[in-house]
């Protein structure tokens, strides 16, 4: 009997499109989830003393790119490009400070939180002050909120909340 549930066990792992957990295809979910962002945003960062704030997100590379821009044509634009590495979402940042963190998706049970945790970095020395963790929180199509997490000396520093709508 456990050679023939072994058996069909081999066989179902592999027929074509077959996984062995919904994990592998998390970051793949979590990539179309980030595509709804296409298009403009504008709202506000920080706190009780909050400042307008814009985005834009595109697709690129045959929409295998998202590429998110922060402040758009002003001094303190900053890039950041999400695409899939096989079965992982990842990202890099192009910080204003000079340096590009590199970041990978991990998965969640919100499947309306999207939430990138450092791996590696350029132009970055030990302790220096880089973008760590992003989250992305939907609140339905037309609202999202990214909070950026920085960290300096391998401890978490300032965060830099971004509420954003959609512009219709």
């Amino acid at each position: 009997m456990k050679t023939v549930t072994l058996t069909a066990l081999l066989f179902a792992l592999m027929a074509p499109g077959a996984s062995m957990a919904g994990h592998d295809d998390a970051g793949k979910q979590a990539f179309e989830k980030m595509k709804t962002l296409v298009g403009k945003w504008k709202g506000k960062m920080g706190g009780d003393a909050a400042m307008p704030a814009s985005v834009e997100y595109k697709l690129t590379g045959n929409d295998s790119a998202l590429v998110e821009t922060l402040g758009p044509g002003s001094p303190y634009e900053m890039v950041s490009v999400y695409h899939m590495d096989n079965d992982s979402l990842v990202m890099t940042h192009y910080c204003g400070a000079g340096n590009q963190p590199f970041m990978k998706f991990k998965p969640g049970k919100d499947a309306n939180v999207v939430f990138f945790d450092f791996v590696s970095g350029s132009n970055m020395k030990p302790g220096d002050m880089h973008m760590h963790r992003v989250t992305f929180t939907f609140d339905g199509p037309d609202h999202v909120v990214s909070e950026w997490q920085s960290f300096k000396d391998g401890k978490p520093g300032e965060k830099a909340a971004f509420d954003f709508r959609r512009v219709k």
